[in-house]
């Protein structure tokens, strides 16, 4: 059988909406029946130091900055990855047949870090006897496309705020480091945008019209609050974006949605067996002139959550609904900056928040106020696959009682890209 070897594009395309793009490479090998495999990865390892003062004390909402101690600074150093992990990722095409392209795609993620259970069973420490670092099968899906658009059905990264966090620049660093149990960091994740999350779901997207596409995707439903009860109904999502480059000018925009109805449990201590919905909007608008990169992206909506789209009740039994069992609303946004000196060294800052309205009705319980974040970074490209990032985060969280709690945290790291 001939074969040959092609170099391509891979997992870079998606990333470089916002940061200078050290490589797009990857190994395609091809059969004379049209068969092609393809591997494209990003290995990632970042240092980090970060001091957190005392989470305040009380029946408040959880901080993602520390490990929830209220009575000694949360001071750390670690090494692990950064906001996305370690990639390796396998890419199978069949033959093109009737018009049709049809790609498989499995997406293997893993952390490099030793498990954590250190000194008070959390993330002070970790045991240096734990070596298997947590792997992550986020992506497993097909996909066929023609002339009609496109057809996926897997495990893949939701479209609701999909856009939000695959144009940060933090990305590829560090950004908030927070809590960690020995895995990810935060990025811009709850002070700018929330996480789009990877789930089973079965999406059509339109072909590109000058630029223009919309995207539907039906997907499996998550918890709305800790009471959910009944997930009947199938949760809905969509995007319209548009992308074009103008002469010297490149565009990048977004708008998405997401809305999904459930029954809270029969037990639930308020509105037992009522309806209760999650609804949420979001956007975004990228602008590129020559070395300057400009972006502007937020988001809203009811039921949503503080970390990531639909947290159900996982930061606290009242997390996303308030004494009387109704869910609150959110909204956040995020400002973004960077400038290419050179065609190697590129300068980038960003600030974000992600907030959450009080309800009249909390019964002694202090939600999150805000959680924001600033983020300045300096990345060298050694060459088309080798960069190197330096960076600092200030992060702060702030509770409805005006109680605040600050973090600083530096970073440095190395991505190798094929």
């Amino acid at each position: 059988m001939k074969k040959s070897i092609l170099v391509t594009l891979g997992i870079c395309a998606a990333v470089s909406l916002t940061v200078s793009n050290p490589c797009s490479a990857a190994f395609v090998v091809g059969g004379e029946n049209g068969w092609q495999l393809t591997t494209d990865g990003i290995v990632d390892v970042f240092s980090y130091y970060h001091s957190t003062q005392p989470a305040p004390s009380g029946n408040r909402g959880v901080s993602l900055l520390d490990n929830g101690s209220n009575t000694d600074y949360n001071q750390r150093f670690g090494v692990g990855v950064g906001l996305l992990p370690s990639v390796v990722a396998f890419n199978i095409k069949a033959p093109t047949t009737n018009g049709i392209d049809s790609t498989v795609r499995v997406g293997i993620y893993p952390s490099i870090s030793n498990g954590a259970t250190g000194t008070s069973g959390n993330t002070t420490g970790a045991n240096r006897f734990n070596t298997g670092p947590a792997i992550d099968f986020r992506e497993i899906f097909y996909t066929a496309k023609g002339a009609y658009g496109e057809l996926l059905a897997g495990r893949a990264l939701n479209l609701y705020q999909g856009k939000n966090i695959l144009t940060d620049m933090t990305l590829l660093t560090a950004g908030v480091v927070g809590g960690r149990a020995n895995t990810v960091t935060l990025g811009h994740i709850a002070s700018g945008y929330l996480y789009a999350g990877f789930g089973p779901q079965i999406r059509y997207t339109t072909p590109d019209l000058a630029g223009l596409k919309l995207a539907l995707e039906i997907a499996e439903p998550y918890a709305i609050t800790a009471n959910t009860g009944k997930t009947n109904t199938p949760r809905v999502e969509a995007e319209l974006s548009y992308a074009q480059v103008l002469g010297p000018v490149s565009i990048n925009s977004w708008v998405s949605g997401l809305y999904q109805n459930a029954t809270r449990s029969k037990t639930a201590a308020n509105r037992p067996g009522q309806s209760e919905d999650s609804i949420g909007g979001a956007y975004g608008l990228g602008v590129g002139v020559g070395p300057l990169n400009l972006l502007g992206s937020g988001y809203g909506g009811r039921g949503l959550g503080m970390l990531s789209a639909q947290d159900g009740g996982t930061l606290g039994a009242t997390a996303t609904e308030d004494a009387l069992g109704r869910t609150r609303l959110y909204w956040g946004f995020l400002l973004q900056a960077t400038y290419k000196i050179t065609p190697s060294i590129m300068l980038g800052a960003n600030y974000g928040q992600s907030r959450q309205e009080k309800s009249d009705t909390e019964g002694g319980f202090i939600p999150m106020k805000n959680q924001e974040s600033a983020v300045a970074t300096v990345t060298y490209n050694l060459n088309k696959f080798t960069q190197f990032i330096a960076e600092y985060t200030y992060a702060q969280n702030t509770w409805h009682d005006s109680a605040k709690q600050h973090s600083n945290q530096f970073a440095l790291g190395t991505m190798f890209y094929w």
